[in-house]
């Protein structure tokens, strides 16, 4: 609405004199006075200051019209297109019909064509931007045409490809003009399987009216409806339809995260935060054939289908009931077109970082209703090591040895840094990282030098740009409790003789001391695993927190290892990734 308001003060400002000339200032009326009649068409004007042309949009003898327009063009010019428009197609339908019933005077057919507001007509040599009021009437012979300025209106409107029972449903949704807050939702079922496809009358059974639909063993076979009308707090748009492009199926019954969400039914309160960190399982790696055949071959294929995995996800981390959401392996094309529409469902706004060279990369959630996003201060890790002046130290012990230099070099490791501030307590601000640091077993050495890098560019981010912000840094460390990056995290130094120097040779090695300046804790311990695959299980995944800033309230307990292993390792059918979800409640002190 202030979009709106601002855009009809600029009108007005810019068009004082000729505006009054046709409308005096004691009948300018709102749509609530107007007393048009509700059952009059739509016309529908879409009309943005940044923009060169405006829209005019109705129905015309059965017909769409959408017409162009150069919102500098005079209005009588519109008017006289939208009446050749109309003589065309009397023209049309004269050709059909025997020349004894054609009539003999074509312009005696043309209708009268005005645009009038309180059945004053709108000079026709005023432009189009200024012409076409809200709640101005088009008068097209005996058809009156209602103009709405700019009203709500969806531009995105989607329903995912796979459906199963007992998972929500999140449509995608974008608009314009409007807010998604403010529509409406109605969703349907058929009343039985292809009643839809048969035209059956009646075929559809409302089911539901929010924003989230989640389908029942009972719609099994059934395709679901969604009407979407979108709104702005006053005033609706045209509503839209969609039909699901499938049936609802069969979940995979009892998940992995089921008995989880017994500890997370509710969202925290305002003096504490629950915090989740996720390596999510990108697509583009879960597809390949040696993700099928070498890493996961006792995985069903379908299981590693993306649709398949989304609808987990989406179930997984909606359950959680999360303030702030850490994933790492984030396809892109996920992120913007599942994810992101899900978790904005439930009350979550997102910002994505992409890996360089790749097709995935890092996200970062966090509720809008209890935080708003200040900055964002993300970096490559190997960029910043070579280029900011703040690791010129480290980076002269790596040039040491070019074998090193060049490996790291190589490495396209983001780190996203988020800075977001508590709406109920502005003082409260919190730096968050997320990282999904090199993979390779025998590639401690990197791993050093990349965290080294991390915790040294946040510490300048809550020193220099947010003094006094707490830390949180969760991730995907790919080290295990016995690493040296465990160590520097939570025991604040690493020696230049680790044994994680020389974790890939001699030829690689060098010697660096490293300290961290914070002094962290991990917030969920140090699970069994938190990575199980059938050639692997380990803890490679942590949160960790500053004990002063906020303090451990309650952890998530993890899946049994009877739970893991039902399917024979991760991912499963029951569970959408390699890795396990990290959640914990974290209260500000």
């Amino acid at each position: 609405m202030l979009f709106i308001s601002a855009l009809m003060l600029n009108r007005l400002t810019l068009s004082t004199k000729l505006f009054y000339r046709f409308i005096p200032p004691s009948s300018i009326l709102t749509h609530r006075n107007l007393g048009f009649n509700m059952n009059m068409e739509r016309c529908v004007v879409r009309c943005v200051p940044r923009e060169s042309k405006l829209t005019i949009s109705f129905n015309l003898n059965g017909s769409d019209k959408q017409m162009l327009r150069e919102q500098t063009e005079p209005l009588g010019k519109a008017l006289a297109r939208i009446a050749n428009s109309l003589v065309k197609g009397q023209n049309k339908a004269k050709k059909s019909k025997p020349s004894k019933e054609r009539s003999e005077t074509p312009e005696a057919d043309k209708p009268e064509i005005s645009l009038r507001v309180n059945e004053t007509r709108v000079p026709e040599d005023t432009v189009n931007a200024r012409a076409w009021l809200d709640g101005a009437v088009l008068h097209i012979g005996d058809s009156k045409y209602k103009v709405e300025l700019n009203p709500p209106t969806l531009t995105v409107c989607e329903l995912p490809a796979s459906l199963m029972a007992g998972f929500p449903v999140c449509p995608k949704l974008e608009m314009e003009f409007g807010d998604l807050s403010h529509s409406k939702f109605n969703w349907f079922k058929e009343s039985s399987p292809k009643a839809h496809a048969r035209g059956d009358q009646d075929c559809w059974t409302e089911a539901g009216r929010e924003r989230v639909f989640t389908p029942s063993n009972q719609d099994i076979g059934l395709r679901v409806m969604l009407r979407c009308t979108p709104g702005d707090g006053s005033r609706f748009g045209e509503p839209k339809e969609l039909v699901s492009p499938g049936v609802v199926e069969a979940g995979p019954g009892t998940c992995s995260f089921d008995n989880r969400h017994m500890f997370t039914q509710k969202v925290t309160d305002e003096s504490s935060l629950r915090v989740v960190s996720y390596n999510i399982l990108a697509d583009v790696y879960a597809q390949t054939d040696l993700s099928k055949t070498v890493l996961y071959p006792y995985c069903a294929p379908y299981a590693l289908e993306l649709d398949y995995r989304q609808n987990l996800l989406k179930k997984e981390l909606s359950g959680y009931h999360a303030d702030l959401v850490c994933l790492q392996e984030v396809d892109k094309g996920a992120f913007v077109g599942s994810l992101s529409p899900a978790l904005d469902a439930f009350g979550l706004e997102g910002v994505f970082r992409i890996k360089e060279r790749q097709h995935e990369g890092l996200a970062t959630y966090f509720r809008r209703s209890k935080l708003k996003l200040l900055q964002q201060y993300d970096i490559m890790l190997s960029e910043a090591l070579m280029t900011d002046p703040l690791h010129r130290e480290l980076m002269e012990k790596v040039s040491a040895n070019p074998s090193l230099k060049e490996k790291i070099g190589s490495r396209s490791t983001m780190l996203q840094v988020t800075v977001l501030q508590s709406l109920c307590d502005p003082s409260r601000i919190l730096c968050v990282g997320n990282t999904h640091l090199y993979w390779h077993p025998k590639g401690g050495n990197v791993r050093l030098v990349q965290i080294a890098v991390a915790l040294k560019h946040m510490k300048q981010v809550v020193t220099e740009k947010h003094p006094g912000a707490g830390l949180i840094f969760s991730g995907d460390f790919n080290s295990t409790p016995s690493s040296g990056l465990f160590q520097l995290m939570c025991e604040g130094s690493v020696s230049e003789n680790h044994d994680d120097w020389a974790s890939n040779g001699p030829e690689e090695q060098i010697q660096v001391g490293l300290m961290n300046s914070f002094q962290l804790a991990s917030a969920c311990g140090v699970p069994a695993f938190t990575n199980y695959v059938g050639g692997f299980q380990g803890c490679l995944d942590y949160i960790f927190v500053e004990p002063h800033v906020l303090q451990v309230e309650q952890v998530i307990p993890l899946p049994s290892l009877q739970e893991v292993t039902t399917c024979v390792a991760l991912p499963s059918v029951s569970h959408p990734s390699d890795h396990i979800a990290l959640v914990c409640d974290l209260k500000w002190k």
